[in-house]
This record gives C-alpha cells, sequence and structure tokens, in this order.
C-alpha cells in the first residue's frame, strides 16, 4: 500500500482533530484543585473515568510524616539504614544523554551518609536522588512506614484495588525527571517542599516523539563519570525531546502539544492518571511518597496504542 501526501495530510488532520476535540470537551485549562478529599465516587466519576488530572489539599494532614519527617527525625529514627541512591553527573536518571538512554549508577549507603549530602551538595562530584521504584519504601524504609497511611482510602476504593506499589523520593533541586508515561494510576504525595510537574494529555501522543537509543549507565571512575554501554539490554524507546527545550526544528509536531503545569506542595497530593505524560522538578530536600495503583487495559488502552501507532507511521511516512 503506498500513501500519497494527502493522505498524509488527512491523518495529521485526524490526530490534531482528536487533540483539538479533547481540549474543546472534556479537559481542564488548568489542573483543578480540590480544598479535600473527594468521596471515591465523585474521584472515579469525574477524574478517574475521564482520565484527568486533580491536586487535593487537605488529605495528608493525619499523617505524622507532615511534622515528623525532618533532617533530625530521618537521622535518629533511619540514620544507619542502608538504602539504594541513584547518582548521575547531571541530575537526569534514566533520560536520553548524548544519544543513549542512560540509567543512573546506584549506590547503597546509608541514610544520614545521604542526608550529608544533602547539606552540602557541592562537595560531590554528582547529583544524589532516592528514586529506586519497586515499592521502594516498604523495601528500605520499613523503620518509618507507619508514619504515612498503607494507601490513599478514597483512591483504593475507587481503583478497586489495593497499591501495587508505594515508592519514596528524595531529592535536591538539581534532580529532575524526565518525560515519561507510566501504566499506573498515580496518587503523588508532597510531604515536604514542593515538586513541579509538566503534563501532557494521553490525546496529545501523536506530537510526543520517541526515538529507540542503545542502553547505557553512568559509572563514577576517579571522580569523573562515564557512559558504559549496558549490552544485555534491549534497545530502548523513550521520548526524543527535552520539554523544555526541545528541538522544534527536528520534531516540529511537539509545538502542537499543549501541556499543563502544575505545583503540587507540602501536604497536597497530585492524581495523575495512566498514561499521562509528565516531567517533574523539585524544592532542594523534597520528599513525596507515591502510590502506584495498576490501570485498567480497557479500551482506552487500546485508543492511546492505536493513535500512537498511526502518528508513528504517518511519521514514517513522511520522511520518505
Amino acid at each position: 500500500m503506498s500513501f500519497n501526501q494527502d493522505t498524509i495530510s488527512t491523518l495529521d488532520e485526524a490526530v490534531e482533530q482528536l487533540a483539538l476535540e479533547a481540549r474543546e470537551l472534556y479537559l481542564d485549562r488548568d489542573v483543578p484543585v480540590l480544598e479535600s478529599p473527594p468521596s471515591a465516587l465523585t474521584f472515579y466519576r469525574e477524574y478517574v473515568s475521564p482520565n484527568k488530572p486533580v491536586v487535593v489539599q487537605n488529605g495528608l494532614q493525619h499523617w505524622l510524616a507532615l511534622k515528623k519527617w525532618t533532617p533530625g527525625y530521618l537521622r535518629e529514627r533511619i540514620g544507619g539504614c542502608d538504602i539504594t541512591v541513584a547518582v548521575t553527573p547531571n541530575g537526569y536518571a534514566d533520560a536520553v544523554t548524548d544519544g543513549k538512554f542512560v540509567m543512573p549508577e546506584e549506590r547503597r549507603m546509608t541514610m544520614a551518609d545521604f542526608l550529608d549530602i544533602l547539606d552540602h551538595p557541592v562537595r560531590q562530584s554528582g547529583i544524589f536522588y532516592i528514586q529506586k521504584q519497586n515499592s521502594n519504601f516498604t523495601d528500605e524504609f520499613e523503620e518509618i512506614v507507619d508514619d504515612v497511611e498503607s494507601d490513599i482510602q478514597w483512591g483504593t476504593e475507587a481503583f478497586g484495588a489495593q497499591p501495587d506499589a508505594v515508592n519514596f523520593w528524595m531529592g535536591d533541586t538539581r534532580a529532575v525527571t524526565s518525560m515519561h508515561k507510566d501504566p499506573y494510576e498515580n496518587l503523588y504525595c508532597v510531604v515536604k517542599g514542593w515538586k513541579k510537574f509538566l503534563l501532557i494529555p494521553p490525546t496529545d501522543a501523536g506530537f510526543v516523539p520517541y526515538e529507540t537509543y542503545q542502553a547505557a549507565k553512568f559509572k563514577e571512575r576517579d571522580g569523573e563519570f562515564h557512559i558504559e554501554d549496558d549490552e544485555e539490554t534491549d534497545r530502548v524507546p523513550w521520548i526524543a525531546v527535552n520539554p523544555l527545550d526541545p528541538d522544534l526544528v527536528k520534531y516540529p509536531d511537539f509545538g502542537k502539544a499543549r501541556g499543563v503545569e502544575v505545583t503540587v506542595k507540602e501536604g497536597e497530593i497530585l492524581y495523575l492518571p495512566s498514561l499521562w505524560y509528565h516531567h517533574v522538578r523539585q524544592s532542594h530536600g523534597c520528599i513525596a511518597v507515591n502510590y502506584w495503583y495498576d490501570m485498567q487495559f480497557d479500551i482506552k488502552y487500546n485508543y492511546y496504542n492505536f493513535l500512537q501507532n498511526v502518528s508513528r507511521v504517518n511519521r514514517k511516512m513522511a520522511k520518505k
């Protein structure tokens, strides 16, 4: 089957029309903020079902962590515990660097040593960030698990399941999460400081370019970081642009994406729906706990995959 320019133009217009209709019909111009937690039914009906983000205030006030999690408390309670820390030269873990998908060097250290590094970050050759997932909070921070709830009750009721993973995040302002999407319903709770999210809806998937990259890892030797190829890992598909400084000459369609920024403050919860693209920055010493709930692989998942596949084919044909 051959594609002529009229066909390509028609596909482009269809992808753009989909994104436009989503913005006009149901997506919010700004992420809404609720002054108190919703009921499970309201949360499901107004945000989960239509796949829309929302910030919830005053939902963590009963958490002991909100008052207790000072550096002094963490030193006293878990200072001697071994934890996993991601170390990079540029603050970007799991991101495209020098044309490769580079994962961080992972180091084991005590929490006290990590806190010392946060107190004096310029003395280190790398940028340190607690960001290991796979439920690192319940695996590595058992001594302070009881300072938070095991789940977010109204979320658990709406999703119909317990969290699949609970993760702990802590780092300084230089640690950045590159843009990606997750197959999880995410309830992201900020305990200290703030997190700034740049969000792009799945209906803009046709504008978000992917490339496949050689997998690699950072490795520090004698105070200098090197990138070493990971030959045991398959090539990794990853978003090819930095949304803060996109190359619109190489990827002009990304200019059609309409992202929204939201800052999640101390004591607030962000509902980040499954498959939404997100890029994250933070304040120095920010601490967060997030709950991942498995998404429903339903007709929305099929639609979004179809949109990505159509857009991928369209881009390939346009290059010929």
